[in-house]
């Protein structure tokens, strides 16, 4: 009997002991099955809202960076506070520009042309090569020219492709950049008074028909696009040399009696600039006019001072306003300004001493330097004859 309760007393508690564990495994699973439901909902509902959030973001103009996957750990970042620049101290530099001594780089909007280089002297050669050159890049040597086209008033057009010129024997010659294309387009032209000038449109060269005996000479302009090369003359005959074109084709600067006329593109007067005079200022050689013509730079010497000799002086020490005579200052760091030419956008190349050789700075409309480059040590030698775009 003893046996019998013994056996009866084991079944019992085992059956309690498996209605426990039986249980207790229940609620686990219960509970797993609960979480993992939880977890699933969460995550299809962060899902749903990171959907709606990025097409939310997609929309906005200001959008922000793509959200984190749901089942990313949640990151707060901190904004790393932004350095408050130190402005520039150096002696001698613009605000908002390079340092005097550094390349810098040009704005999207103002640019370096194309420069053309010759000789400065030619008194020992008869013959030299065109070369161009931009800030950044290297020298190509072009066309060889005659002495009297660098000592005259060749011209180069305005794409920098063509090159005109008056030879020796008074022809008005035009080739191309390279060389090639030579042809004669007239005879009896003014090798030093004006040669050649290009319009800005390319279209046209003023030029100056020399005098028959006893005669006062002429203007024309030829039209380059004619088959005929047909001349439009000038009916006013102004006692004019070195013709340069502003780049809105409206005005022309010429050099008069010790000083500056400007004329409009058919010949008429437009007004002197005031400042010059016999017994003061003078000029001899106009080398560059702004766009629309309301400043100059020249070589300003008194009647003593250094005039150059009869060649083609294209020195420039100083920028005039052509209606009050008023000298415009430029950003040149203290250092001796050499040559300047105005781009068709108003901005100005402006060749300055640098140590042994030259820099050019690229100086925008309101007088601002925006770059400088070094000039390469080959063109130490050698002037600027032109700035292209």
């Amino acid at each position: 009997m003893n046996d019998q309760r013994l056996r009866l007393d084991l079944t019992a508690l085992a059956d309690e002991v498996t209605s426990v564990d039986l249980r207790d495994r229940t609620l686990r699973t219960s509970r797993r099955l609960g979480i993992q439901r939880a977890v699933a909902t969460s995550a299809a509902a962060l899902v749903l809202i990171a959907a709606a959030a990025g097409t939310a973001f997609a929309i906005r103009p200001d959008q922000s960076p793509t959200p984190l996957p749901a089942d990313t750990p949640s990151v707060t970042a901190t904004p790393t506070p932004t350095p408050t620049p130190t402005p520039s101290t150096s002696a001698g530099d613009t605000p908002g520009a390079p340092p005097s001594g550094g390349t810098g780089t040009n704005t999207p909007s103002v640019q370096f042309g194309k420069l053309f280089y010759g000789p400065a002297s030619v008194a020992r050669v008869k013959t030299a090569n065109l070369r161009s050159w931009r800030p950044g890049g290297s020298t190509t040597r072009l066309l060889a020219l005659p002495d009297i086209a660098f000592r005259g008033k060749m011209s180069v057009s305005s794409d920098g492709h063509r090159v005109a010129w008056a030879e020796d024997n008074n022809d008005l010659v035009v080739a191309d950049a390279d060389g090639s294309n030579k042809q004669k387009i007239r005879s009896n032209v003014s090798a030093y008074c004006v040669g050649a000038a290009w319009s800005p449109d390319r279209r046209q060269l003023l030029f100056r028909e020399l005098a028959e005996p006893g005669g006062p000479g002429r203007f024309g302009m030829l039209d380059m696009r004619s088959a005929e090369k047909t001349v439009r003359w000038w009916t006013t005959g102004p006692d004019a040399c070195n013709a340069v074109w502003s780049a809105d084709g409206e005005t022309i600067a010429m050099t008069t009696d010790y000083g500056v006329t400007l004329y409009g593109a058919d010949g008429t007067k437009r007004r002197v600039v005031p400042g010059f005079s016999r017994d003061g200022w003078q000029t001899d050689d106009v080398v560059s006019l702004s766009p629309d013509g309301s400043l100059v730079a020249l070589l300003r010497h008194k009647p003593d001072g250094d005039a150059g000799d009869g060649a083609r002086d294209l020195r420039v020490n100083v920028v005039l306003d052509t209606r009050t005579g008023k000298q415009v200052s430029l950003p040149l760091g203290g250092r001796t300004l050499h040559q300047v030419y105005f781009q068709s956008d108003g901005s100005m190349v402006v060749r300055v001493q640098s140590g042994s050789g030259y820099a050019v700075l690229l100086v925008d409309e309101d007088g601002r330097k925006v770059s400088e480059t070094a000039e390469p040590a080959s063109l130490k030698d050698e002037q600027i004859l032109a700035v292209v775009d």
